[in-house]
């Protein structure tokens, strides 16, 4: 099982296709322990999604810890590359559509009317239609000159799924099943009914709850809902690459000064070393970390050590590791349900990076071995 997702997250898969890619791939096989050929995978899809709940975030952290260990014993890593690492946050975006008004409203009225269905709760009226046209004419309407008209059947759709609750509040009062059957639902409906747009900590999916709104201040996109996330690379570039050596997911958003000595006992656990330099941006400014590692804020003036510039200045190589976690493996749309699929994504999606490293990385080293095994061939080759 461990096999199977560490295979998932080094070739950006999902549950399904990494399965199918099992049965067909010998080499996948072997790679999970297998002795013979298998023509049937010996598991079911959703064993896997049972395997991560069931195993955790925490204990997850060893496998993480493993490619760790893997990747200094081929030298592939030295252990003294972790004493100097560099830390940036990025975000997590989760498998969510946009979160409109009007989308929101329509969902709600949506899964309203399927829990009711599901229990035998039959309805004054659905609303069904109604949302649906209503929600067209928004996306008609919104993006031309019918802004108020738009905001009309907003306000429409909003009256529609307002109605709705409280006529299935009356239907099910006194019913202690069916009140607990409706609790979440309810509570989330009731939510996005009173939330505005000034409000705080507001719900941008039925779904899921955890999803926070975050802007990092990029022109092409200036929100993403997701989770913020934390990751620490080497600073060298090793024989084997940068190589991510912490990484967790940050729940509730919170300002990157205060993630900072989190991420740095990750990375000395993980990897068993202490860290002596650790460089970020500066968006750590007033970090307050209070630990032995000292930390370097870029374009801070006054430094004069040339290894400390030198180091520093290679702070910003994060961001290519950043973005082939996102288009490699599979940090940009996470698909995994609640806070504990944010943390599990983000720990397996950085072993992903490992094994991407380390396959290259040996790749290099057969190549180098079977130039070294024929170049003495060559010449006698050629004078035949």
């Amino acid at each position: 099982m461990a096999g199977l997702h560490l295979l998932k997250h080094m070739e950006g898969l999902s549950d399904e296709a990494v399965c199918a890619r099992w049965v067909e791939n010998p080499y996948h096989q072997f790679f999970c322990g297998e002795q013979h050929f298998r023509h049937k995978l010996p598991l079911d899809r959703s064993s896997m999604t049972r395997w991560r709940n069931r195993i955790g975030a925490d204990k997850l952290e060893l496998l993480l810890a493993e490619t760790l260990r893997v990747a200094m014993e081929t030298r592939a890593m030295p252990p003294q590359a972790c004493e100097w690492v560099t830390v940036d946050t990025t975000v997590q975006t989760n498998a969510i559509a946009h979160p409109t008004d009007s989308h929101l409203l329509l969902r709600g009225i949506e899964w309203l009317n399927r829990i009711a269905r599901k229990h035998g709760i039959k309805l004054r009226q659905s609303f069904l239609r109604v949302g649906r046209q209503a929600r067209r004419n928004v996306s008609w309407l919104i993006n031309g000159r019918g802004h108020k008209q738009a905001m009309r059947w907003v306000r429409k759709l909003r009256t529609c799924l307002g109605r709705l609750d409280r006529d299935i509040g009356c239907k099910i009062a006194g019913n202690e099943e069916l009140e607990a059957a409706f609790a979440v639902v309810r509570e989330r409906v009731a939510k996005i009914l009173t939330q505005k747009a000034g409000s705080t900590d507001k719900l941008y999916a039925l779904h899921a709850p955890e999803v926070e709104c975050i802007a990092k201040g990029k022109a092409r996109t200036r929100y993403e809902f997701g989770v913020k996330t934390s990751i620490a690379v080497t600073n060298a570039r090793t024989a084997g690459g940068q190589f991510i050596v912490g990484m967790q997911a940050l729940p509730g958003n919170p300002y990157d000064g205060h993630t900072l000595s989190g991420q740095i006992e990750q990375v000395e656990r993980l990897t068993g070393v202490t860290v002596e330099r650790a460089y970020v941006d500066r968006g750590y400014k007033g970090h307050q970390h209070g630990g032995q590692a000292r930390v370097y804020i870029a374009h801070t003036r006054g430094i004069t050590s040339p290894t400390i510039k030198r180091e520093l200045r290679r702070q910003n190589a994060i961001e290519p590791i950043i973005g082939h976690t996102k288009s490699d493996g599979l940090l940009e749309r996470n698909h995994l349900a609640g806070a504990t699929g944010d943390a599990i994504n983000a720990i397996l999606v950085a072993a992903g990076h490992y094994l991407r490293l380390l396959v290259a990385w040996l790749t290099a080293i057969l190549r180098a071995l079977i130039a070294a095994w024929l170049s003495p061939a060559l010449p006698k080759m050629a004078a035949a």
